[in-house]
């Protein structure tokens, strides 16, 4: 495949660069140094705004950081174009010009921010990482977007309520988008926070009737109270039954009857709502006279439903009419590439909900700290936790105090666990175990097999790893100078 060379100064391959453009050797070769020392890259240098564009063309870009007075070409002239041309790379300006005028003009043609020269060095590497993370936001809201405006649903704007980029739930998109012509019922499986009733949503507006969205939860519905509030009730049909009521069914009809937590359904219950769906009728508490039932019903439930079978719990006819169409909801420790995009959503409505001018920065090391979580209260926990946070907001990047506390294991009960036999999410699954006959391992071996898993799974952040450990970060690198500093053994 042939390839374009890169420009002298750069250090950059496909991997997205900062750029920095100045006409000045000795500040490009300054602020090169300065990026680089923090840890960020890579870099590349350019003395010509000539070039720029071309670059930009051929090599992904992340920040461009930008003088505004340089030979052939004006700065405010180069800004304006890069916004059209690459409107998703954030552009820092870094000027000597102290005009208020300019940096005016320069913040309406698009600029992420303006630095004046000679520039704070603590203010620089804040300034390049707020950017980075813009940029970051603005690449998944873009690969959100592409997805769904790019043809590959015909209706993708009913999944617009659903924030993700997880190909497990485009999958299910796709699928549900092809099921809901049928008519037929849907079944939602998924844990509790995972947005049931969101895909429940998705699924009537797909199905394209006029009718309404209805939706109930039968979990702790008597025999009585389920009849009730399906199918309503003549007057005079019970003691109390002063009017006729009408019930939900009816009040769905020609759209969507949507049956939360179906698992926890009596058995007497079952047997209604099975004669419902296979005859298309009922008959009002009280009354004799079948009435039809125009309605698609969708069934959600956290439980699992066959286990609920062999336990004599649910029926089996009835699981088998339910699940004609049925959709597993993936747990967000199965997808956390959406932990980025959800957390960005909530942190947004929180401020706005609390009245938060700005909406503050989140940074990499606090995406890093939730991936670490494996999220049992799934979308729900993850949405109090960004609320709590934004509650505790005072200024700056958002914290990750409050999200630390939060996310502090539960160690009752815990095991060693290997790496070997995970699940999708890479959390571990199998206890750590020995050959039979020989001793289990120990406290020292122990100690490096969880130290390492920790650094493992925290992607070598070793101040996640401390908290997973439940050390401090001051005791983790004592320990782990202790494991570097020790002889080798002949």
């Amino acid at each position: 495949m042939k390839t374009t060379p890169i420009p002298a100064h750069s250090e950059a391959d496909q991997v997205p660069q900062i750029v920095v453009l100045d006409d000045e050797e000795e500040i490009l070769a300054s602020m090169k140094f300065l990026l680089r020392s923090h840890g960020m890259g890579p870099i590349t240098t350019l003395s010509d705004g000539r070039e720029l564009l071309p670059l930009l063309d051929r090599t992904p870009t992340a920040v461009l950081l930008m003088d505004l007075r340089m030979p052939g070409i004006s700065g405010l002239e180069l800004l304006q174009q890069v916004q059209t041309t690459h409107p998703a790379i954030p552009v820092v300006i870094v000027t000597a010009v102290q005009e208020v005028d300019t940096a005016v003009e320069c913040m309406k043609k698009g600029a992420a921010d303006y630095l004046l020269k000679p520039v704070n060095v603590g203010n620089l590497i804040a300034t390049v990482r707020k950017a980075l993370e813009l940029y970051e936001l603005r690449q998944h809201a873009s690969a959100l977007k592409d997805y769904l405006l790019g043809g590959q649903l015909k209706s993708p704007e009913a999944f617009d309520q659903i924030v993700t980029r997880s190909h497990k739930m485009q999958s299910i998109f796709k699928y549900m988008e092809s099921s809901a012509r049928t008519g037929e019922p849907m079944l939602i499986i998924g844990e509790t926070g995972t947005g049931k009733e969101l895909l429940a949503q998705a699924f009537h507006l797909l199905r394209k009737k006029t009718g309404p969205l209805v939706p109930v939860n039968v979990a702790g519905l008597d025999d009585h109270m389920f009849a009730d509030t399906l199918f309503g009730h003549v007057k005079g049909a019970f003691t109390g039954a002063m009017n006729a009521r009408e019930g939900l069914v009816a009040k769905a009809a020609r759209g969507t009857l949507f049956l939360d937590e179906i698992g926890d359904l009596s058995e007497s219950s079952q047997i209604k709502l099975l004669r419902l769906l296979q005859e298309k009728k009922y008959e009002p508490i009280g009354s004799d006279i079948s009435r039809n039932a125009d309605v698609t019903i969708v069934a959600a439930t956290n439980r699992d439903l066959k286990q609920r079978i062999r336990e004599g719990k649910f029926r089996s006819d009835l699981y088998f009419r339910l699940a004609t169409h049925a959709v597993t909801i993936p747990p967000l420790r199965e997808r956390k590439e959406d932990i980025p995009l959800l957390l960005a959503k909530f942190i947004q409505d929180a401020a706005q909900a609390i009245g938060v001018s700005q909406t503050p920065v989140i940074t990499r090391q606090l995406i890093q700290l939730l991936e670490c979580h494996d999220f049992p209260g799934n979308i729900r926990e993850l949405r109090a936790l960004s609320m709590d946070a934004m509650a505790h907001y005072k200024s700056g990047p958002l914290g990750m105090e409050t999200f630390r506390k939060a996310l502090t294991p539960n160690r009752s009960g815990g095991t060693l666990a290997t790496r070997n036999d995970s699940s999708e999410s890479g959390c571990p699954a199998a206890p750590l175990s020995w050959p039979e006959g020989h001793n289990p391992p120990t406290l020292k071996e122990a100690e490096e097999y969880l130290i390492a898993h920790a650094i493992d799974k925290s992607q070598g952040n070793q101040g996640i790893a401390a908290m997973m450990l439940g050390l401090s970060r001051q005791a983790l690198n004592q320990r782990l100078a202790r494991k570097t500093n020790k002889p080798v053994r002949s």
